[in-house]
């Protein structure tokens, strides 16, 4: 019987499968908008999102997975949430967000690339850390810059007003989210001289004739899809240090143990034999 290799959620955030960083033309999912609020200063990016939910749908069809109501519309707003923050920042970034909410109890990752115009995450809802709040771990990296980290704590079971929260605390600035219609939403973050009074003030409402009371720039387009990038290999890659340490351990008398990818939750059947091969070849192109 194949044995279940549960990884510590700890250190999700330091295993980043490896993506092409490229920056390409790219004809697949959806086109996220970035405009520039004249003499309010702020940065507006919105998008609709049908079209990558029901990538995910298809992607927990795949895993058999049906998450509980309240969690799903947790994850998809903060898949909007994340694609509208990463769209309004520079190319060349890669970002990832956990937020650990204690009711439902559950942590909810997500992770994107700009470069490769990618995002994609999960839920997961076993050994999840009781706290005395809510906690949302920010991490970004840029270009070759070192890693950053950034922790705050949040109270409700609100994902916008978190990250909301999480912009006033460790962006040290202000930024809204907006639904504007079923699966559309509009993000705006506060620039350098932002009218702070306006930007705060604004009620959803008011987004139905913001471009006719104000002078918007469009300043790009983005694409951003779904997608992991996961395979056996990137599996092999992960495991091969603790398999050169001691591969009785690892494998626990078994042939095979099943390895879940921590970013999607896809299941990967990973060989003995396998990922031999597999360090034989490395240890040839050494």
């Amino acid at each position: 019987m194949d044995g279940l290799l549960n990884l510590d959620q700890n250190k999700i955030h330091e295993i980043v499968v490896s993506m092409s960083g490229e920056l390409i033309e790219r004809e697949e999912g959806i086109e996220v908008e970035s405009h520039y609020i004249r003499d309010r200063n702020v940065l507006l990016t919105r998008a609709e999102f049908s079209s990558l939910y029901v990538d995910y749908y298809l992607h927990l069809a795949d895993l058999h997975l049906k998450y509980a109501p309240e969690l799903d519309q947790l994850f998809k707003d903060l898949l909007a949430a994340l694609i509208l923050h990463g769209a309004s920042r520079p190319w060349n970034e890669k970002y990832a967000w956990t937020l650990n909410f204690q009711e439902p109890r559950a942590n909810l990752f997500v992770t994107g690339d700009n470069m490769s115009g990618i995002v994609v995450g999960t839920i997961f809802t076993d050994n999840v850390k009781e706290s005395d709040s809510n906690l949302m771990f920010a991490e970004v990296i840029r270009g070759n810059h070192p890693k950053r980290r950034s922790v705050i704590d949040f109270n409700g079971t609100q994902l916008f007003p978190a990250v909301e929260a999480f912009y006033r605390q460790s962006e040290q600035r202000i930024c809204r989210y907006f639904q504007v219609d079923d699966e559309e939403f509009w993000f705006l973050s506060a620039q350098p001289d932002c009218d702070e009074d306006w930007l705060l003030a604004l009620e959803v409402d008011d987004l139905e004739k913001l471009e006719q009371n104000e002078e918007l720039s469009l300043l790009e387009k983005r694409k951003v899809r779904w997608d992991c990038g996961c395979n056996e290999s990137h599996m092999y890659e992960v495991l091969l240090p603790a398999f050169q340490q001691d591969g009785d351990v690892l494998f626990q008398g078994e042939e095979s143990l099943k390895m879940q990818c921590p970013r999607c939750g896809m299941f990967y059947v990973i060989t003995r034999e396998g990922i031999e091969a597999f360090a034989q070849e490395r240890a040839g192109q050494a």
